[in-house]
């Protein structure tokens, strides 16, 4: 998957609010909706508000349908060979909502991915957080390669982008540039099948995960929010399943 055709698609979403809740009891306070997932009972639909990523040279897609999983509606992934997401675009001040959290799941494990290198650049679940343009953060020729993109998409795309990744190989914890651009950096979150056919809830604290991935003491401000699984790269199958995603103070 083109990770930078990823960051230029996003910037054909419509803007909404996140006014989110999670499964109790795992967060308090301030918390906002990104989908809206697990209290749905309508079946092979799409949440509101989410809209299909698809990529330019990829014919095969990815299937994103509603499902309910053990009593709450969650979105499951199917990739044959496929590449595209499922992307909701935001703008959200990450000051107030530094938190983010999620429940997971796959059914298996890609056995030719390999995270480094773009001919193997496939995961069973990933969950992207973009981050909004800051001409303050670019050097003057990366502001004159932003500034020819918004003259093509009418806006600027975003500057970077965090990446959660249920990843195939590879040890928990690592941070890592994307194959196709070290604007887009891969936290693996969980690595192998150990614990596939089971939900896995995540949190983390989106600050210092992208201090600490892009060495900066500055983080701007989020832009969008999107799932993925791909196959593309690998040729293999693969299916996830994605619960609510929640950001938090």
């Amino acid at each position: 998957m083109k990770e930078s055709s990823f960051v230029a698609m996003l910037l054909i979403v419509p803007f909404f609010i996140f006014i989110l809740m999670c499964p109790p009891p795992c967060l308090g306070g301030k918390t906002l909706l990104v989908g809206d997932f697990s209290t749905r009972t309508e079946a092979d639909t799409l949440p509101e508000h989410w809209q299909p990523l698809l990529f330019d040279g990829i014919e095969n897609h990815t299937v994103y349908t509603h499902v309910v999983d053990e009593g709450l509606g969650v979105i499951q992934a199917i990739a044959e060979q496929s590449s595209s997401g499922l992307v909701r675009k935001i703008s959200i001040d990450v000051n107030q909502y530094p938190q983010i959290s999620f429940r997971w799941k796959i059914d298996n494990i890609l056995q030719a991915a390999d995270l480094t290198r773009k001919q193997g650049d496939d995961a069973p679940a990933r969950v992207y957080v973009t981050f909004a343009y800051d001409s303050s953060m670019v050097s003057f020729w990366e502001r004159v390669k932003f500034a020819a993109i918004k003259l093509i998409y009418g806006e600027y795309p975003p500057i970077g982008a965090l990446t959660y990744v249920w990843a195939s190989h590879g040890e928990k914890g690592t941070i890592m540039d994307n194959p196709y651009t070290s604007r887009v950096k891969m936290v693996i979150l969980e690595s192998g099948g150990a614990q596939q056919g089971q939900w896995l809830s995540e949190q983390r604290d989106i600050q210092a995960d992208y201090k600490r991935a892009f060495a900066s003491t500055a983080v701007p401000r989020i832009s969008g929010v999107a799932i993925m699984t791909d196959t593309d790269n690998t040729g293999e199958r693969a299916v996830a399943w994605y619960g609510d995603i929640i950001f938090s103070d």
